[in-house]
């Protein structure tokens, strides 16, 4: 993804069956997934085309159809959702945003202990 944009609920969900799958998708493949919830080849068709717009799908023709495949994995995506959500509404403060996240509340013995030594790890001490 070239830069961010968040997937919507919907797009979310078709993304979580692409990383499940670990296969190349079509449109005729999410219609049979997705039946229960009643959307029509264009609602699918926009989807794909949106998800391909935003950078979390490459496109390949194949024939007549349209193959999608991931261009990002699920944790390279989380990752740029959570950069682009503290870069966007905490000024790239970490320590803004967790103390947002705890609201003053304090965290547990156990949770400062996991950040210290992620926090450690992560500055190679």
């Amino acid at each position: 993804m070239k830069f961010f944009q968040s997937l919507s609920d919907s797009e979310m969900e078709i993304m979580r069956y692409v990383w499940d799958s670990g296969e190349a998708v079509t449109t005729s493949i999410l219609l049979e997934v997705f039946a229960h919830k009643g959307w029509k080849v264009q609602t699918v068709s926009t989807f794909l085309t949106r998800l391909a717009d935003k950078g979390a799908l490459r496109v390949e023709k194949r024939g007549k159809a349209n193959v999608y495949f991931p261009a990002v994995t699920e944790a390279e995506y989380h990752e740029l959702e959570a950069r682009h959500l503290v870069d966007s509404k905490y000024h790239g403060s970490v320590l803004d945003f967790l103390t947002a996240f705890y609201g003053g509340k304090g965290i547990s013995a156990r949770e400062a202990d996991e950040l210290k030594r992620w926090f450690d790890r992560e500055a190679g001490v």
